[in-house]
This record gives structure tokens, C-alpha cells and sequence, in this order.
């Protein structure tokens, strides 16, 4: 009995705290979302904000259980978990069920369950407990190169389900191992990467390589001429060109039409208010109209007559902006940065590389759904069907966001002891 009240006696108080608000907060805004004049109450099992009070409830019980399990055993176990999800994401590219065209979900009478949503922490787990043995060495190519295994295999899985933006999610930790001392060219060839991806489908692929050809023939005259180097330059005229070409060929023949459409409105190519821009635009109308302070509670007229799409998952901050208006959203960015910060300051005080680690990996993850999410809403990110953690309308999401907490609330609560 005196080992379990110590064990709650140091967990991180603000962590829970920030969890408990963001889970209820969530709650309330998927219960005026949907809400429903003939099942009023909000504990009305029939309806959806009934049914995640059940997943509320039972995320409070995984996360006790994770408490109360001894700190060891998720390092220890790391790799089995990580290799059972994987087998989950395989088993489910036969037997899973098809929603919104992504085959990612397992039916079992009335249940639904997204492996992809689980193999989130579970790879988060395997990169930790991978990045903190005693015999990794980041100067050596086998330690460079197994860390991107890890991250690759599930998202290639996942990518198979036609669920890209849940596989977009492992791109986030990366800064996980720039963080253990991954070269910062690395970093910067990755954003490179992206940059040129975007300048491609921005503009006609020959301009963008002429522009590249001046930038680089403007970066000799700042070196030494010699051949070695010169040769290197034109190395990466010669990459980058075929790199720009690839995206269009990709862009033109590997990706679905709602894809491409998709891409081309966010970045402003197309204006299709009726089609793949129509989420966007209704959520940006049902944000707008909050104003200042709000419609008020369970007055938002564009979600509670469905103007807006997927309101009560995906684009639940939509039902934020306009019941709660500027100081609402204000209120939940707040909390969601506070709850990101607080993790990072954790993660720091850490004594055992694992749990610092893995407590980058959490931040990572959270706060790229958390970008990504809220973009969404407002037309700054494409629409790629990621839920805002501890908001959104689902039991697999809020399972897999309280595992991955609580999993390192409970390595700091025994930071004094791991090393």
C-alpha cells in the first residue's frame, strides 16, 4: 500500500490535470455538435456524446492500469508491442472494414478498432527503447538507418489502408532523433525536400528547375571552384531536377483525383466549394460566425444543422470556434500548447533516455495532430483526416492519446528510481 501511494504521490499532477480538461472540454463540444433535442441528456447512450462518456470512462481505467504498472515493463516489452501492432496493421489490410474508403478498422458487433491509431505509441516505444540502448552509436550507418525502419514500416501500412494521413503522423518524429543528435543537414535536407515538393505543384516543373540552376550557380561564387566541389553542385542540380520531375509524375499518375483535387485547393489551384474545398469552407464559415465570444452554448447554427462535415471528429474545433468564438479557440490552443510544453519540460528531467525519449515522442506526436488538425479547420492544412487529441468523437483515438500519456506519466512518476 505505501509503494502505491508513493507512485501516485509523485505523478506529474499538471499533466493529469490538463489530460482531465481536454478529455471533458472534448466531451461537451462533441455533445453540442451533434446534439439532439429528443435525447437531451448528455449521458443518453444512444447517442454519440453517450457513447464516448463510455470511452471517457474506460480510458480513465486503461490509464489507472498503466499506473499501476510496474515503469520496466514498457521498455522491456517495447519491441513485442511494437511487433503485434504491426501484425494488427497487416491482419487488417485482409479482414478490416472499409470506412470513407480506408480500409483501417476492425468490426466486432457494435465495436470499432483502428490498429493504426495504436501503433502511434507502440512505435513510439520501439524508437525509444531502440535510441536509449547502451550499444546505439550515432556516428555508425546501422544506428542511423534502423530508427527509419521503424518509422517506415508502419506508415507503409498504413499507407496500404489508404489512410495516408495517419501514416503522415510518423514524419513528426523525426525531430525525436534530431533531438538525440541526428545532423541538423539532415533536418534541413528533409524541409528542403518539402519545399521543393510544394514549388513543384505550385508552379510548372521547368521554371522551378531553371530557379535551382540560378540559386546553385549563385552559391559557387560563395565556395571554392574547385572540381570536387563543382562536381558536387552539379550532383545536386542533377537530384533536385529529378526530384521536381518525380513529383509531377507522382502528382499526375500515382495519386487519386479527390487527392490531387484536394492538394490543389489548399494550395489555392482550385477553388471547388462544392467538393473537396466544401469542409473547409463550411468550417471556416462555422469558426467565423462565433465572432468574439461565441453563439453560445448549443447555439452554433452551422454545426447543429450539419453545414459542417464530420463535425464531431475531424472538425470538431469548428464546433469550438463558433459556440465558444475567438476566446474559446483561444482557451483550447492554450491548453493544447500548455499540455505539449509540459511534456517537452518533463521529458527534460528525465533520468532514464528511454523515458526522456519516448516523452519527445509524445510531444511530437500531439502536436502534430494538434497542427495538423486545427489547420484543417481553418485552410491552412490539407483536409487528411486526423482527429484533435482528446476532442474528436471515437474510442480508438482516445484509447491510443491516454496510453501514450499515461505511458510516460508513469516512467516520470518513477524517475527516481529508472535510469
Amino acid at each position: 500500500m505505501k509503494e502505491q501511494k508513493g507512485i501516485f504521490r509523485h505523478i506529474d499532477r499538471t499533466l493529469v490535470l490538463l489530460y482531465l480538461v481536454l478529455v471533458l472540454m472534448g466531451w461537451v463540444s462533441i455533445y453540442a455538435a451533434v446534439y439532439n433535442d429528443e435525447h437531451a441528456s448528455i449521458f443518453d447512450l444512444s447517442q454519440s456524446y453517450g457513447k464516448q462518456l463510455l470511452w471517457i470512462i474506460t480510458s480513465f481505467v486503461i490509464a489507472l492500469m498503466i499506473i499501476l504498472t510496474d515503469a520496466k515493463f514498457f521498455n522491456a516489452f517495447a519491441y513485442p508491442i511494437y511487433i503485434g501492432t504491426i501484425l494488427l496493421l497487416i491482419v487488417v489490410l485482409f479482414l478490416g472494414n472499409v470506412t470513407s474508403g480506408a480500409r483501417s478498422w476492425f468490426e466486432i458487433g457494435g465495436f470499432k478498432l483502428q490498429p493504426a491509431e495504436f501503433a502511434k505509441f507502440a512505435t513510439t516505444l520501439a524508437l525509444a527503447h531502440y535510441l536509449s540502448a547502451l550499444d546505439f552509436d550515432n556516428k555508425k550507418r546501422k544506428s542511423q538507418l534502423i530508427p527509419w525502419i521503424i518509422l517506415t514500416i508502419p506508415a507503409a501500412l498504413i499507407i496500404l489502408q489508404n489512410d495516408t494521413g495517419s501514416a503522415m503522423v510518423y514524419a513528426s518524429l523525426t525531430l525525436v532523433l534530431y533531438r538525440q543528435g541526428m545532423p541538423g543537414s539532415i533536418l534541413l535536407f528533409g524541409v528542403t525536400i518539402a519545399i521543393l515538393a510544394i514549388m513543384a505543384l505550385l508552379f510548372n516543373q521547368y521554371i522551378v528547375i531553371a530557379v535551382i540552376a540560378v540559386l546553385l550557380l549563385g552559391f559557387t561564387f560563395f565556395i571554392r571552384r574547385t572540381w570536387q566541389n563543382i562536381l558536387k553542385v552539379i550532383g545536386i542540380f542533377v537530384v533536385a531536377s529529378l526530384f521536381v520531375l518525380s513529383v509531377e509524375y507522382a502528382f499526375q499518375n500515382i495519386l487519386e483525383p479527390h487527392q490531387k483535387t484536394r492538394i490543389n485547393v489548399v494550395l489555392g489551384k482550385q477553388i471547388d466549394l462544392k467538393g473537396a474545398g466544401y469542409n473547409v469552407n463550411q468550417s471556416k464559415i462555422a469558426i467565423g460566425s462565433g465572432g468574439f465570444w461565441g453563439k453560445g452554448f448549443l447555439k452554433g447554427t452551422q454545426t447543429k444543422f450539419n453545414f459542417v462535415p464530420e463535425q464531431s471528429t475531424d472538425f470538431i474545433f469548428c464546433t469550438v470556434g463558433e459556440e465558444w468564438g475567438f476566446v474559446g479557440t483561444t482557451i483550447v490552443i492554450l491548453l493544447f500548447l500548455a499540455l505539449i510544453t509540459r511534456i517537452i519540460m518533463v521529458a527534460e528531467r528525465q533520468r532514464s533516455e528511454f523515458s526522456r525519449i519516448y516523452g519527445y515522442g509524445v510531444a511530437s506526436i500531439l502536436f502534430f495532430h494538434f497542427f495538423v488538425n486545427v489547420g484543417m479547420t481553418i485552410g491552412l492544412m490539407p483536409v487528411i483526416g486526423i482527429p484533435l487529441p482528446f476532442f474528436s468523437y471515437g474510442g480508438s483515438s482516445l484509447w491510443a492519446f491516454t496510453i501514450l500519456l499515461f505511458i510516460f506519466i508513469k516512467q516520470d512518476s518513477n524517475r527516481l528510481i529508472l535510469v
